[in-house]
C-alpha cells in the first residue's frame, strides 16, 4: 500500500514539476524540423511526392494521430492477449 501511494506521489510530482518550474516552449512534431533541415541543407530540393489528405486544421491532425495510435495498440495488444490466452489453454489441457 505504502509503495502504491510513493508511486502515485511520483507520477502526480512528475505531471506538476514543468508547470511549477515555468518551462515554455513549442512541442512541434519532427516533420517540421526535417524540413527546415532539408531546406538548409538543399535548397532547391523538390520532394518527390505530395500529400493525398491534408487535414482542415492542427486539431483534426493530431486527432488523426492519436487514432491511429490507439488503433496500431489495440491490434498488438489483441494479438498479445490472444497468445497469452492460447498459451493458457495449453497449459491446462495438459
Amino acid at each position: 500500500m505504502k509503495k502504491n501511494i510513493l508511486i502515485l506521489l511520483l507520477v502526480g510530482l512528475v505531471i506538476v514539476m514543468p508547470f511549477v518550474l515555468g518551462v515554455s516552449g513549442e512541442f512541434g512534431g519532427s516533420d517540421g524540423e526535417a524540413e527546415s533541415v532539408i531546406s538548409e541543407i538543399a535548397p532547391d530540393y523538390q520532394p518527390w511526392l505530395e500529400p493525398i489528405f491534408e487535414p482542415a486544421s492542427g486539431e483534426i491532425e493530431s486527432l488523426l494521430f492519436t487514432l491511429q495510435g490507439s488503433l496500431g495498440s489495440a491490434v498488438i495488444f489483441y494479438i498479445l492477449g490472444f497468445y497469452q490466452g492460447r498459451r493458457r489453454r495449453h497449459a491446462i489441457d495438459r
